[in-house]
């Protein structure tokens, strides 16, 4: 046990100092927001007010995912951008979707989850989150991200989600059972929906979608049709889910 919290501190501060001046949008709740029409997919754009919005792979050659697995899952998003990454129910035009690729070992990713969540849950919010797991730093964090998709089968996808972002773990057997037994879910099932093709086709899905949108670490967003790439506050969110309303994204997400 000792041994496996040195080794999650190690990735831990490993991925802290990749991510250090990297990740974070400054305070952009004042300053006039930058926008770039994106090639494909139609009709979304990118916040350009950071060098996270560059080309460079962090994270190259980390996914687990096998190519042919990542071109299916890729030709599956293509054909049908805006329900992969929103869901079906695209119809509140007044509640802008916001997709969140997320990492538990990412540091930023612990931050913008707080926020996000926070917003999600006001009355009178305007957003609508859907997350999407992104697992990037190795079998621990694909682990990770298998049974939380694999709890979201039984209603626990919150509550895993924040166990998660709140400790300091690894992501074995034992560690899986006493976080089921605390939340209140069925290890057995949790065990045999992370073995699940619905599971792994979620998060082929995921890892799809980044692909198409051009993200390449967390955490990302998809705020209505404008791609971020990188941590922001909360006023940069509000303010963008303002103009996506303003502007009506929907059909612009719709002709995608």
């Amino acid at each position: 046990m000792i041994e496996g919290r040195r080794n999650t501190l190690a990735v831990l501060a490993t991925v802290a100092a990749a991510y250090a001046g990297f990740w974070y949008f400054p305070d952009l709740g004042s300053t006039e927001l930058n926008f770039e029409d994106v090639q494909y997919p139609r009709g979304f754009r990118r916040l350009s007010a950071s060098e996270s919005s560059s080309g460079f792979d962090l994270f190259i050659g980390m996914n687990a995912m096998g190519p042919d697995c990542l071109a299916d899952a890729e030709a599956r998003v293509r054909a049908d951008i805006c329900g992969a990454l929103y869901g079906d129910d695209l119809s509140e035009t007044q509640r802008v979707p916001v997709a969140f690729f997320t990492e538990y070992y990412c540091p930023y990713c612990r931050v913008q989850t707080r926020t996000l969540a926070a917003l999600d849950a006001r009355p009178d919010s305007n957003l609508r989150a859907i997350w999407h797991e992104l697992p990037l730093l190795g079998q621990s964090s694909e682990v990770a991200a298998k049974a939380a998709l694999a709890a979201k089968r039984q209603g626990a996808y919150v509550a895993f989600h924040e166990r998660l972002m709140k400790s300091s773990f690894v992501a074995t057997p034992k560690y899986l059972q006493a976080l089921a037994r605390d939340i209140g879910v069925d290890h057995q099932r949790l065990i045999t929906d992370m073995r699940s093709a619905p599971v792994t086709e979620e998060l082929e899905n995921s890892a799809a979608l980044a692909r198409v949108f051009g993200i390449f670490g967390t955490p990302a967003l998809i705020i209505g049709r404008t791609i971020i790439q990188g941590q922001i506050d909360e006023k940069t969110i509000l303010r963008v889910a303002e103009m996506e309303i303003e502007e009506d994204w929907t059909p612009q997400c719709q002709t995608a």
